[in-house]
């Protein structure tokens, strides 16, 4: 099942996907959704509809209490820079002003000259921290910020900046291929078969820290491909078209817009 928060004339609504139509379940999006304990029932609910081709796609959680993300965390790509696999995850955090719309404009800060992409599978949570499905996301990083001390948060959070969605996607996820394009050009291509921890250890790792809440994203890493780790850097510039896609979870598109000065 296919599940999504849409912009309307008079907010937000969570919806169910379906092939040419999209069916509001009664929420003002699905972090609400979430928080019923019978939400897989209430999302087969009818409702009013919306034609796919007139989405406007909000996050898939506009609101999360927890955005937590996780770096170093496919094998190959660690192994070819020569380092050590991990023995435990590597976690920071975003906060929920980065996140954007499957299709919205990423914002590249004015104070930044080094932003990066980073392709990303996602997880959303359900009640009692169980995997409610998955989704797609790009960890847009200014890498100069992101260096300035040993610290990666004031890289990754900058405001309208993190492309998620389009649709949460339920059910058990199989190895998929994730990739990211930069105007049309193939950066990074990867199964996520090649996660150093997946879903379900993250959320036992995680979950020994602090408990999760309904709604809260955690996104699993990135692999290689990275504009920083190119020889010599590529930077996201205005106007590039950045497009995010996970094998049976969609595809963001998301075009590049530099900053307009305050």
């Amino acid at each position: 099942m296919k599940l999504a928060t849409i912009r309307t004339p008079t907010g937000t609504a969570a919806v169910r996907v379906e092939d040419d139509h999209a069916v509001e379940l009664g929420e003002p999006d699905l972090g609400a959704l979430l928080r019923h304990e019978d939400w897989l029932d209430r999302a087969t609910v009818d409702g009013p509809t919306h034609a796919v081709s007139d989405l406007d796609f909000a996050p898939v959680v506009p609101s999360p209490e927890k955005i937590l993300c996780v770096g170093l965390n496919y094998r190959r790509h660690i192994l070819e820079m020569g380092r050590e696999l991990p023995k435990f995850p590597t976690l920071f955090a975003k906060f929920p002003p980065a996140l954007i719309g499957a299709y919205d404009d990423i914002v590249l800060p004015e104070v930044s000259d080094a932003m990066d992409w980073e392709a990303e599978l996602a997880l959303v949570t359900g009640p009692g921290g169980t995997i409610a499905g998955y989704t797609v996301l790009n960890d847009v990083t200014a890498r100069d910020w992101q260096y300035r001390t040993a610290q990666w948060l004031q890289g990754k959070t900058f405001a309208r900046t993190t492309p998620v969605g389009p649709y949460l996607v339920t059910g058990d996820l199989a190895p998929a291929q994730l990739s990211c394009e930069v105007n049309g050009e193939l950066m990074q291509s990867a199964s996520t078969s090649d996660l150093v921890f997946g879903p379900a250890e993250l959320i036992e790792y995680i979950s020994t820290i602090l408990p999760l809440a309904p709604g809260d994203l955690i996104a699993t890493g990135t692999p290689g491909g990275v504009g920083h780790a190119r020889k010599p850097p590529v930077r996201l510039g205005d106007g590039d078209l950045v497009t995010t896609r996970i094998e049976g979870l969609g595809e963001c598109h998301n075009r590049c817009r530099a900053e307009k000065p305050s």
